[in-house]
């Protein structure tokens, strides 16, 4: 029979304990308010106590249920209920344990002896804020923007004088008489846009409890004015070390490619000695099943065909399961679940055992080295493989799911990447291994009828691969037409001042030919470019050039900004090379988006320039840079040479958020 234990919770701490506690005790929670009752939302088998009680009714409450201890998790300035509790169990003689709230959470409260003192230390903050200490007190905090404060004042004609002495603007006074309900403390605090709220340490009568409450769920910072918050007690971490049963124990283990026969001694040794293994069925038929050397003893144990972390989890809350083995396919530190399972499995002790990976694997039976190899995982994920196979002369490719031998080589066969060496391993480790190897034009042509293994390794050695990243691409390498294209030099310095990373997400708005981006492609080669074109023979040109310059992580959309850029990720930089005379609308788009988005716009008329100056004024961007760019390139006149001007660009750099925008 589970021990009874009595949490006093409302914090997050409390949520925290009773997630711990409640599958090893009798758990009763007491909350005082209907905010603190939703904390507890989603938890197994609790019981819960709502409303206040004082001293003698926590007596009376502890001694008709029957608890053996009590923990007291309630906010650090709830010094009445604290009081109570201990006093109630003094009575009693029940065990105590306060756990204490750790500093620098975003709710922890900032404690002063003063309205003075609150006043200095709000001078050197910004926010909106809320003074709950009354009228009379109002004239000390002089020297406050009083544009950021909002006054609760009883509603007397004196504390109307009050505030409007101390400066207060008539629309930042709330004159109304209590009590309030931490509903009505929380729309307040949301419909100023709060920040801060200054409140004394009044206890139940002053409504302070409600305050708190409101503060928590408003995400809000309350000043308090009083007494320092309680010291004794003991961490949250503490807590659950004295509360909780011995650690129970998981190990995620590797099996690699597949024949259990591969597993280390020690993963072995710890499959022998769990409770229960868990897994996904396929996994678990190759550690489990007749083949294995594991399976004579395996065969006895629970086995559970789950490997999602949240229903592992699950699984695992049986009280029998005190050690279990969960296993996985290859290594647990490559394109594993691993991280995930662990992370779910906080309250364990969890070992991670690798496994040999199955790249690893394929390159021994083929004698060659992986330390110079490029490794993609296309099982389950997206990667841009024709950027691997274009930079890298040795890739191998985890396959899955719509990613099959055969789709890969067709895709490596519509890059032009035809002729490559591409070898397939199937089953690897099984005694049915199959290896094979040929040309991706060939093996894409494969008989429909024997389809590669799902789950096979490919390896593709491209001799000719580009090992640089390409920059400054010379304007007649691009497929160009009549469409209009940003030139080399204004494509450079465009791109320094995109400042892409390797998994950027770029809009090219107004694309013409892609020229941009083909060029943004290359430089986020982990990202996504989305090239934005309304008009057939320009989205023609830059499919084009996506496959000429092998950039499969380039998009092409179809339509007008900013109608087309809906359905869309959010950017993490923008190129506008046309607009058609809706700017405006298209950077309001951009910045709905992502606030912190990275913008630069191409602006040859007057007209895109002054606009673009326009929108960089009103917008609300955090900074703004322009750079104008004058080009002259060399043309022949008989047999001399002249420098011929080009049109000027002026380039409009923009910053959403606070990143930096000069480097």
């Amino acid at each position: 029979m589970k021990e009874k234990i009595c949490l006093f919770a409302g914090t997050t701490e409390g949520r925290q304990l009773a997630e711990a506690l409640h599958r090893f005790y009798d758990l009763t929670v007491c909350v005082a308010t209907p905010y603190g009752e939703t904390l507890l939302d989603g938890i197994g088998e609790i019981t819960v106590h709502a409303g206040r009680m004082d001293a003698a009714e926590m007596e009376r409450f502890f001694s008709e249920n029957g608890f053996v201890r009590v923990i007291d998790a309630t906010h650090p300035y709830a010094v009445t209920v604290t009081e109570n509790i201990r006093a109630a169990c003094e009575k009693t003689g029940l065990f105590l344990l306060r756990v204490l709230r750790e500093t620098g959470g975003a709710h922890d409260a900032v404690c002063v002896p003063s309205i003075p003192a609150a006043r200095d230390y709000l001078l050197h903050t910004q926010g909106n804020i809320l003074l709950t200490t009354g009228a009379k007190e109002l004239s000390d905090y002089a020297g406050l923007d009083m544009t950021r404060v909002w006054a609760r004042v009883l509603p007397l004609s004196s504390s109307l004088d009050a505030c409007a002495q101390a400066g207060i603007l008539s629309s930042h006074i709330i004159a109304m008489q209590g009590p309030f309900s931490m509903e009505l403390n929380l729309t307040l605090l949301k419909q100023i846009g709060a920040k801060w709220m200054v409140t004394k340490v009044s206890g139940r009568s002053g409504g302070f409890a409600e305050k708190l409450d409101a503060a928590r769920a408003a995400d809000v910072t309350p000043i308090l004015i009083g007494q320092p918050p309680q010291t004794e007690g003991v961490s949250l971490k503490e807590a659950l070390s004295l509360l909780l049963p011995a650690a129970r124990r998981a190990a995620v283990i590797g099996i690699g490619p597949g024949n259990s026969s591969l597993l280390t001694p020690e993963a072995q040794a710890c499959l022998k000695s769990c409770d229960a293994v868990l897994g996904a069925q396929s996994v678990l038929d190759a550690v489990t099943g007749p083949q294995s050397p594991l399976g004579a003893v395996l065969s006895q144990k629970p086995r559970y065909a789950e490997f999602l972390p949240e229903r592992v989890r699950d699984v695992l809350k049986q009280d029998a399961i005190r050690s279990a083995a969960i296993v996985m396919r290859g290594d647990v530190g490559f394109y594993s679940g691993a991280k995930q399972l662990g992370d779910a499995l906080e309250d364990w002790d969890v070992t991670f055992l690798p496994g040999i990976a199955s790249p690893v694997y394929f390159a021994a039976k083929l004698g060659i080295s992986w330390d110079d190899a490029a490794l993609v995982s296309l099982h389950g994920r997206n990667g841009n493989l024709i950027r691997a196979v274009d930079t890298n002369r040795k890739v191998f490719v985890l396959t899955g799911g719509e990613n099959t031998a055969e789709t890969i080589c067709r895709k490596l066969c519509a890059y032009g990447f035809g002729r490559l060496s591409v070898t397939v391993g199937e089953r690897l480790s099984y005694p049915d291994e199959r290896i094979l190897r040929s040309t991706a034009a060939a093996l894409a042509a494969s008989d429909p009828a024997t389809p590669f293994d799902p789950l096979s390794v490919l390896l593709i050695e491209n001799p000719g691969a580009l090992c640089r990243v390409r920059h400054g691409i010379c304007d007649d390498e691009f497929f160009r037409g009549r469409v209009p294209m940003t030139k080399a030099e204004v494509r450079s310095v465009a791109l320094s001042k995109l400042g892409l990373c390797a998994d950027s997400v770029v809009y090219d708005i107004g694309a013409g030919t892609g020229s941009v981006s083909v060029e943004c492609a290359l430089a986020a080669g982990e990202g996504k470019v989305f090239s934005i074109e309304k008009e057939e023979e320009a989205r023609a040109l830059i499919q084009k050039n996506r496959i000429k310059f092998h950039t499969d992580n380039l998009c092409i959309v179809p339509g007008t900004a900013p109608e087309a850029l809906e359905t869309l990720p959010g950017p993490t930089h923008a190129f506008i090379g046309g607009s058609d005379g809706r700017l405006s609308d298209i950077l309001t788009a951009l910045l709905a988006k992502n606030p912190n988005v990275r913008i630069v716009i191409s602006a040859v008329t007057l007209e895109t320039q002054a606009e673009a100056a326009a929108c960089a004024k009103t917008l609300g961007f955090s900074r703004t840079e322009t750079v104008s760019i004058h080009i002259a390139r060399s043309r022949e006149l008989g047999r001399f040479h002249l420098m011929a001007a080009q049109n000027p660009v002026v380039l409009f750099v923009m910053q959403g958020g606070n990143a930096c925008i000069g480097c």
